[in-house]
């Protein structure tokens, strides 16, 4: 090949990458958690290509034919008859934490990448053997954790990775959303207000998330945990709707999250990392969502480009990492292992002793 050859071949290849497409099967059922936000999202993902909607009862069918139209290719009830059909590249799966194993073996089964919506079980030992059946196969097995993608949190990582704040002495953490959503009857009665079909309460439907930001940027794993857990607004539920935290880290950093729906609309959401060498703060209720200092380079912010956030980011993300255009930004030890953090924590708020994280 001479030099001309291979430099028309190397101009060719973004745009042959930018044009493949996979084939994606969407696994729900009514009332799927983030439906909508999927829908928009494989809409929005140019990677994606023909979609396999698997829904029991068809429930779904309408929504995803007006949101992603032609992408929609065919319309299956179970996860057997999909995958005896066809043989997507990724399963997007977003249902019932308690439904969400059986299907998620399927979509690995059959040679899928998957995608699923947190937490995907009621206990971390249902999800194990689904880790290690994607380690084993070399999938991908992705929770939906999709504030690894936000260009604030993907910068914070950095800052502290990059020893810019120096050596992390500790952090400080919450999440905190609208208990107004708990008084509706209709909430009373979904899978997410009772703990024998979601796992638990805010802490592990929305904390999660921060738990994982935790580990993604401070770059170590939870390694033990002590904490309450309850029902302080006194809903009919029975998962919590608080949660309070004390975290210890692999690399030796202590931290602490509270967790919980106290608002009466909205979200409050905030991570706060000290070092050796200054501090580093992620407030996304100020004008300026992330801001650190260095005893080196003094006080900074960081603002992050115009775009989508959310959910839209991250579907284009797993698409393109299924499509081996990405690396993916989750393992699934990551995902395991933020699923033990959780359900050590309950471990620990129902013994009232500290308890290790597994794995």
């Amino acid at each position: 090949m001479n030099r001309r050859t291979f430099a028309q071949l190397a101009a060719m290849a973004p745009a042959f990458a930018a044009s493949r497409t996979i084939e994606v099967g969407l696994i729900t059922h009514r009332d799927g958690p983030h439906l909508s936000a999927y829908i928009e999202g494989l809409a929005k993902t140019p990677e994606a290509g023909a979609v396999y909607l698997c829904d029991p009862d068809g429930a779904t069918e309408a929504a995803v034919r007006k949101g992603i139209g032609a992408k929609l290719a065919g319309s299956y009830r179970s996860p057997r008859e999909l995958f005896r059909a066809r043989k997507p590249a990724l399963a997007l799966i977003t249902m019932e934490a308690k439904l969400a194993p059986p299907a998620i073996a399927a979509a690995l089964d059959a040679g899928c990448h998957v995608m699923a919506e947190k937490p995907a079980c009621v206990r971390a030992e249902d999800f194990e053997p689904l880790a290690a059946k994607a380690n084993a196969s070399r999938r991908h097995l992705m929770l939906a954790l999709s504030n690894r993608v936000d260009p604030v949190m993907q910068e914070a990582r950095r800052i502290v990775q990059s020893g810019q704040i120096g050596k992390v002495y500790g952090m400080e953490l919450h999440t905190i959303a609208d208990q107004t959503r708990l008084t509706r009857t209709a909430y009373h009665q979904s899978w997410m207000a009772q703990k024998s079909r979601g796992g638990g309460g805010h802490l592990i439907w929305l904390g999660i998330h921060w738990l994982d930001l935790a580990m993604f940027i401070a770059g170590s794993r939870i390694t033990g945990v002590a904490g309450f857990a309850g029902n302080v607004g006194g809903q009919p539920i029975d998962v919590e709707d608080s949660a309070a935290v004390a975290l210890r880290f692999a690399n030796g950093t202590f931290g602490t999250m509270t967790s919980g729906y106290y608002l009466d609309r909205g979200k409050q959401l905030f991570i706060k990392v000290w070092g050796s060498e200054g501090w580093l703060e992620v407030n996304h209720q100020t004008e300026n969502p992330l801001e650190w200092y260095s005893s080196k380079e003094g006080a900074r912010r960081y603002t992050p480009p115009d775009g989508p956030t959310g959910y839209t980011p991250f579907v284009q993300h797993v698409v393109r990492a299924a499509a081996d255009l990405e690396t993916p930004v989750l393992t699934p030890d990551e995902s395991l292992h933020v699923l033990r953090t959780v359900f050590a924590a309950y471990r620990a708020a129902e013994s009232g002793a500290s308890q290790k994280v597994g794995g």
